[in-house]
């Protein structure tokens, strides 16, 4: 699917740009979230073609703008924070909906030394992995799949029904437990036609903006679980899904703030409960747009059942997936808490595992019989919610065209129907429990990152994992706070879910 301003220039702004003011750009940091500024017209029609200086501490901190406790290449004390070189991507030009129809541009980042992509860049790195597919004149098609929960905040200091006060989450979380945070609706309705009329006018207001901002929803539902939403986005070209998969975020965090509610895209929110899913379907095309992953008759005599529609290419894509993902986990599972979603017995993938139509797997091959030749792909089930599109998008592409460039074979034998992730026919190795874990592995000298991504994005990224592992290890959790009972010391620690810390009590000199 082409972009509507696939030929638009510089020389189109001005009238493009008549009757406004000012335009908002912005750019993706590791962590898949969108920075970004506004300037006026005069400015932006200055630097659309080259580009203006963005500070790189856009990648020398965190998500709460904490600078890394690891000095990384990229940005540090040494080169000053410089500025990169922030060039306005006019192809992605719409306008922003919820903001009076603002002009908005995405931009790329560029090293002003060398005016190369840096390789952290989220939208360089996935256009790198492409570049490696369209040099033999191949294309990839892609869609994703969000879903996410949705709270309610009470009021900010309510103290009657009427108050309607704005609140922010952040500051009910810091006074609250979580648990307390009340969750758009109640109980699990995955498929529900008549809980969106609770809450229709947000429903459809996502779905709405979602077209106008050329994010475009393709199916629309509940999900099973609380507040629980989830959209498939409409298919496309792969690097301008990512586009759109970003955007998607930014346009559902933008619309809910108006209705009062905050939408949570964490992998994990509720212990208990399903987490919030990623997925992405992924086919490679020729130049003509013909499914390369699509075999033109059934092979009589395939190495498993579940592959005889499947072409000798999309055979190797698949084999690159399996070995490499567990190389490169931090990619589409970067939190500490993206492994609480990816554990045994909530349909999560849990390991190196494949299957025709296997939802539970880690990759669902979906093909004939069940889907048309055209719509032969694969479905990556282990990202998360919380992942960045760029850079899972980015991992399929490089897994899968090493697997055919090196014509790889099929490692592990499909899961069966009815055969569980993790039993005893699952022969899949068991993908990373922590983060710790998987970004030892992902940074380990003769991992398959290095070989597919380079040395300088796996130090700066496997670097921004470690002081995400920092910061866990450093920190004292609700957890902490248990019941410890033991008759040789008389002492126990009660839980307190809003209390961080650990404490030890005389049981005589405490009453509930």
């Amino acid at each position: 699917m082409g972009s509507s301003n696939e030929n638009l220039t510089a020389k189109d702004l001005p009238s493009i740009l008549e009757n406004d003011n000012s335009v908002k750009v912005a750019g993706i940091d590791v962590d898949g979230i969108l920075r970004g500024k506004l300037m006026s017209k005069k400015k932006f029609l200055s630097i659309a073609e080259k580009g203006f200086g963005f500070c790189s501490v856009i990648f020398g901190w965190d998500m709460h703008d904490q600078t890394y406790i690891k000095e990384l290449k990229i940005c540090n004390k040494e080169n000053g924070y410089r500025d990169l070189i922030a060039v306005p991507d006019l192809k992605s030009f719409r306008r922003i909906p919820w903001e009076n129809d603002i002009p908005f541009f995405l931009v790329s980042f560029l090293d002003p030394d060398t005016m190369e992509p840096i390789s952290v860049c989220s939208r360089g790195l996935l256009r790198r992995q492409m570049a490696k597919l369209e040099k033999d004149g191949y294309g990839a098609m892609a869609g994703a799949e969000y879903e996410f929960f949705q709270f309610r905040v009470p009021p900010a200091g309510a103290t009657a029904a009427t108050d309607t006060s704005p609140a922010s989450t952040a500051a009910f979380l810091r006074d609250n437990p979580a648990q307390s945070l009340p969750s758009l609706t109640d109980g699990m309705f995955g498929y529900s036609l008549t809980r969106p009329v609770h809450n229709q006018d947000y429903f459809y207001d996502i779905f709405n903006t979602c077209e106008k901002f050329k994010c475009n929803i393709e199916g629309w539902h509940t999900e099973s679980g609380p507040g629980v939403f989830e959209a498939a986005l409409e298919f496309g070209e792969i690097t301008e899904m990512a586009d759109r998969a970003s955007l998607f975020k930014y346009t559902v965090k933008s619309v809910a703030t108006k209705y009062g509610i905050t939408p949570c895209f964490m992998a994990k929110p509720k212990q208990g409960l399903p987490g919030n899913s990623g997925h992405m379907h992924v086919s490679l095309v020729d130049a003509t747009g013909k499914n390369l992953f699509a075999r033109e008759s059934p092979d009589e005599n395939p190495p498993y059942a579940d592959v005889a529609h499947l072409s000798d290419l999309g055979r190797h894509f698949l084999a690159g997936l399996l070995e490499g993902l567990p190389d490169v986990m931090p990619l589409v599972a970067p939190t500490v808490n993206s492994y609480k979603r990816l554990v045994e017995n909530f349909w999560a993938p849990v390991t190196v595992s494949w299957g025709l139509e296997h939802r539970a797997a880690s990759i669902r091959l979906i093909a004939p019989p069940t889907a048309s030749p055209s719509a032969t792909r694969f479905e990556v089930r282990v990202p998360g919610a919380d992942a960045n599109p760029f850079f899972v998008m980015s991992a399929i592409l490089a897994l899968g065209w090493r697997g055919v460039e090196k014509k790889l074979e099929l490692s592990v034998p499909p899961l069966g129907k009815g055969e569980d992730v993790g039993g005893e026919s699952d022969k899949g190795a068991r993908l990373a429990k922590s983060l710790k874990e998987a970004t030892e592995r992902f940074m380990a000298k003769d991992s398959i990152a290095r070989e597919v991504f380079g040395d300088e994005f796996v130090e700066h990224f496997g670097g921004t994992r470690e002081h995400e592992i920092r910061l866990w290890d450093e920190a004292v959790t609700d957890w902490y706070v248990m019941v410890h009972f033991s008759p040789s010391s008389s002492l126990c620690a009660f839980a307190l879910p809003s209390i961080r810390g650990t404490i030890n009590v005389d049981p005589t000199s405490v009453s509930f």
